[in-house]
């Protein structure tokens, strides 16, 4: 059992649809384990009075059943990636349930997600997007705000995933930039294959990639058509960003993981 996480808008979808292709490998869009996880932490906790008669193996017993009935159709020997951008949050449950289990977390400039965000929204003008919770007012500036906050689509995963990269778990994390997957995709795939001890997958083909009807429900639904479309094949567009100069300066300098003390730690970055 491995994980993808990190920072919204950059690439886990895309990374999942290339993984997909390898017919031993399970991913996908951000899955409900998570959140199921999080409700068996919170029910068998001392909120309850009769937690007293529960403890931490009937805890783990209940978290790892969690996995097993998700995954049961998984055939064995196959390769699972989960993905959730709260998995950073959840290193020292993880490694007690999969000794073994590696994180690949998807990360990109702030500015940009941001800007990538904002994009998909000006698309639609006539739909109001469930991230904003469905309100017509606001401004480029308050969605900014909306997203970036500690509850934010990204702001959440931001502090996320500096949890998980400052913990004694660091050295399971591999980050992927945005870019290098979209600019050089096999040579990101073979360093994922390398960090998760797993043979090299020939056939996968950046140019050839399946649509997924799950994700493009999932997007309408959320009044965001579009959220999750990676297209049918891997490019790189580039283009100037939709954000004012002043909000794509503050929001550019989040990206942490680019200060020179990441480059002699035990992070692996592609």
């Amino acid at each position: 059992m491995h994980f993808i996480s990190g920072l919204p808008r950059s690439g886990s979808t895309l990374l999942s649809s290339l993984l997909r292709q390898n017919p031993r490998m399970h991913a996908g869009m951000t899955s409900p384990v998570s959140h199921l996880v999080n409700a068996v932490l919170r029910e068998t906790s001392m909120r309850h009075e009769d937690a007293v008669f529960i403890d931490d193996d009937i805890r783990k017993a209940l978290v790892r059943g969690v996995f097993d009935v998700y995954y049961k159709d998984v055939a064995p020997g196959d390769v699972v990636f989960d993905t959730s951008r709260g998995w950073t949050t959840k290193m020292a449950v993880l490694s007690e349930l999969y000794p073994a289990f590696r994180m690949i977390c998807c990360v990109r400039n702030p500015a940009w997600i941001i800007d990538s965000i904002e994009t998909i929204t000006q698309k639609h003008p006539f739909e109001l997007s469930g991230i904003f919770s469905f309100e017509p007012g606001g401004t480029i500036y308050s969605r900014s705000e909306a997203l970036a906050g500690p509850k934010g689509m990204m702001g959440y995963a931001l502090n996320a995933l500096r949890e998980g990269i400052y913990s004694k778990h660091k050295s399971r994390i591999m980050l992927v930039r945005y870019e290098s997957l979209v600019r050089d995709t096999r040579a990101v795939l073979e360093q994922i294959y390398d960090f998760i001890d797993e043979p090299y997958f020939e056939g996968h083909d950046p140019t050839n990639i399946p649509p997924s009807y799950d994700m493009m429900e999932f997007d309408r639904r959320l009044g965001t058509p579009g959220l999750h479309d990676v297209g049918d094949r891997v490019v790189h567009i580039p283009r100037k960003t939709i954000l004012p100069p002043d909000l794509f300066a503050r929001f550019e300098e989040a990206a942490f993981w680019e200060e020179a003390e990441f480059q002699i730690s035990e992070l692996i970055t592609a």
